[in-house]
């Protein structure tokens, strides 16, 4: 270990803070990066407001060099992570880390070994990452698509860190897609045919979210999530408590026409949330509401003209996967939230994920209508020893 650097363990508020605002400060100086909302940023490391410390505890550590702060890490362990099959991503003795930034490979070398030992001694037997700090959060690094600017609720990172992490001995386990979407114009035929043939199904409804009823069509989406993903790689299910906040947080950017509800014979089977893009807000008003970044946030919420989207997450229970349906579903809702974005709001591109590489059903819708990959995370693991 290098003898200049020294490593503190975050134990309060104000370390907590200063925690938040060293990773601003690397997201400052990296290239294409968004400036996020310092309250939101906070609120997801505090054990009193995060739900998902309801299950899991988390150790912040900051390093410091000759009197500076030169790099952040943490250490956490998820309890319902550790209660999932190994062979979907986590399971007994599975720790991760996240939230990484460094000044050079010598610090990040100090971060990760620290991080290590820490899940170590709680008695963990592999570590996974970089994952911050629920798999639903910001999981992976990104590897690919550093000239792009993220979209909301996604991470970027300096493509150095890719060589750091990897010069510790971590392996890749699994990479995540993004796909971005020209929306501009209408679906390929294909995709035409297939939503005019669930049209035509009468047993098949699609509607659009109630804003006003958004506790109820919240905890109806997050449902079939849990069902529809439960299968998946890195799937951990997402507690009551997490539902409620989630809502909660996601109601200011919800916008009716933009996510959508399926239901057959009247049950709701299927979903797709469509998020435009806060980052094109965030970049004006540099993450900062006050004194007077709340006016174009408030005229952005209101109608945010021009913006891309993002389509976070999408789901059909498993029950109607693999079929014809399904298929029907999907496509019917992804066309309709197309159509609004570019009818009222003058949405020129799209973007899908992240998606799992071996997600053979999603690769294949985004395949169909024609997308391509943008951007790609990485996730790493490695044995402690």
């Amino acid at each position: 270990m290098d003898a200049h650097i020294s490593i503190e363990e975050i134990t309060d508020k104000k370390g907590r803070a200063r925690f938040v605002d060293l990773g601003r400060a690397f997201a400052e100086r990296t290239e294409n990066s968004v400036p996020q909302l310092r309250k939101e940023q906070l609120e997801l490391v505090d054990p009193n407001k995060n739900p998902f410390f309801g299950h899991a505890r988390a150790q912040l550590f900051i390093a410091h060099r000759d009197g500076r702060q030169v790099g952040r890490i943490s250490a956490h362990i998820d309890e319902l992570a550790l209660e999932m099959p190994a062979d979907q991503g986590f399971g007994p003795g599975t720790g991760m880390f996240g939230y990484f930034d460094a000044d050079d490979e010598a610090v990040a070398g100090v971060l990760i070994d620290t991080a290590k030992k820490w899940l170590k001694a709680e008695g963990m037997s592999r570590i996974l990452g970089p994952i911050s700090l629920s798999i639903w959060e910001e999981p992976g690094l990104l590897v690919m698509g550093h000239e792009h600017s993220p979209v909301i609720m996604m991470g970027h990172h300096p493509a150095h860190y890719q060589a750091w992490i990897e010069g510790t001995g971590f392996t890749r386990v699994k990479t995540l897609y993004t796909y971005n979407i020209d929306i501009s114009d209408p679906f390929p035929p294909l995709v035409q045919r297939i939503v005019k043939s669930g049209e035509r199904n009468a047993r098949i409804t699609v509607r659009k979210v109630r804003k006003k009823e958004w506790d109820a069509d919240a905890a109806t989406i997050l449902g079939i999530l849990n069902d529809a993903w439960s299968d998946n790689w890195g799937y951990v299910p997402l507690t009551a408590q997490e539902v409620a906040y989630t809502g909660v947080k996601l109601r200011p950017i919800i916008h009716e026409d933009l996510c959508m509800i399926a239901e057959v014979d009247g049950r709701p089977v299927a979903f797709m949330l469509t998020f435009p893009d806060i980052n094109y807000v965030l970049k004006r008003i540099d993450g900062k509401l006050f004194p007077f970044g709340w006016i174009p946030m408030l005229r952005w919420l209101r109608t945010p003209k021009d913006s891309d989207m993002r389509v976070p997450l999408m789901g059909v229970l498993k029950e109607f996967q693999n079929s014809r349906m399904a298929s029907q579903l999907a496509f019917m809702m992804i066309s309709m939230i197309r159509d609004n974005a570019v009818g009222r709001l003058a949405s020129k591109r799209g973007e899908l994920g992240w998606v799992l590489e071996d997600n053979q059903g999603m690769v294949a819708i985004a395949k169909t209508i024609e997308s391509s990959v943008n951007r790609e995370y990485a996730i790493y693991d490695q044995p402690l020893m």
